[in-house]
């Protein structure tokens, strides 16, 4: 299926938010998701379906100083 990832076209075996995060390798603990403009809480990642055409955004969030 394809998928807007970070303004990128992406064809991901993915089905669900979550899947997607393990497909990337992505740490989900600083991990914010914003799907077709709406944040989704992290909770929802399993349950909440992938369709082709999504817009994804993926932010990770990294300390310093």
């Amino acid at each position: 299926m394809e998928i807007i990832v970070n303004g990128t076209a992406e064809t991901v075996p993915a089905r669900t938010i979550a899947e997607l995060v393990a497909y990337k390798g992505l740490a989900a603990g600083a991990l914010v998701v914003e799907l077709n403009q709406r944040i989704i809480k992290q909770e929802q990642w399993p349950q909440t379906q992938l369709h082709a055409g999504d817009r994804l955004e993926l932010l990770s969030f990294v300390g310093g100083g």
